[in-house]
């Protein structure tokens, strides 16, 4: 799936309602339709989203994993604990369960990024915390370390 680029600045309501801006709506296309899975992230304070078809890709690979080895199988129920199925509505707003805001630290003003395989659901204020843990600098050189060798012509 191709995930919508940039960051997008949202509001949740109340009751966990996330509105999402027309122009991310656009960008995911017939992917609305087809719902998405939302997990505690494994490596930050935030939510992961996925489209419904990286999701199954990812069970896929957790499904050939030998359940009769204990570490697998605590890997598989780790990593789907928490997951819930959760569709955009007719009004453009992504429910968001009490436990996953909890979990992520949600509160008002919320950050949704893209990561390659799947978005990123954030409370603003500990995404702004999150990204100051890297410098421009830094960020520069870890982007050559990563990528600075790669052929990227052809």
């Amino acid at each position: 799936m191709n995930y919508p680029i940039g960051e997008y600045y949202c509001k949740l309501d109340n009751k966990g309602r996330l509105l999402l801006p027309s122009s991310f709506k656009e960008q995911l296309g017939d992917a609305i339709e087809e719902g998405f899975v939302l997990r505690p992230s494994l490596f930050g304070d935030c939510l992961d989203l996925y489209g419904m078809r990286d999701w199954q890709a990812v069970q896929s690979k957790l499904g050939k994993l030998n359940p009769f080895k204990a570490e697998n199988l605590m890997l598989i129920r780790r990593f789907n604990a928490g997951a819930r199925m959760v569709r955009v509505d007719a009004n453009g707003r992504l429910q968001i369960p009490k436990d996953l805001i909890e979990k992520s630290n949600l509160v008002k003003e919320v950050v949704i990024t893209s990561v390659i395989d799947r978005m990123q659901i954030w409370d603003r204020s500990s995404k702004e915390i999150e990204d100051a843990k890297i410098s421009e600098k830094e960020l520069g050189e870890m982007l050559t370390a990563k990528l600075g060798d790669l052929d990227f012509i052809g």
